[in-house]
């Protein structure tokens, strides 16, 4: 079993991927099209987290006057550009690789 594969079936183990398999990319079949893949669903994960922690900054945020009150609006931008990022380059490759 090779490091990417058992990788591959670690992470999808631990449910935190979906079962969906990665789209190959024409020319650029093997492990790098893999990790370009699993990396992909992996950024939209890591926005979605990032949006919920800024929707917890705001929720305990200081309301006052002296707070700094656009750290929370900075980490949910943050996330959901991520999320928009990774998702149209998904679309993007799903639609070049068939």
């Amino acid at each position: 079993m090779t490091t990417m594969h058992m990788a591959a079936h670690v992470v999808s183990l631990a449910g935190i991927i979906p079962g969906a398999e990665p789209t190959k990319i024409p020319g650029l079949d093997g492990p790098v099209s893999k990790l370009f893949g699993y990396g992909l669903w992996l950024l939209v994960l890591a926005g979605a987290g990032g949006t919920g922690f800024g929707v917890y900054k705001l929720a305990i945020a200081d309301k006052s006057r002296h707070g700094g009150g656009s750290e929370p609006f900075k980490w949910m931008a943050g996330g959901v550009i991520s999320i928009i990022l990774a998702g149209s380059l998904i679309a993007i490759l799903n639609g070049i690789a068939g």
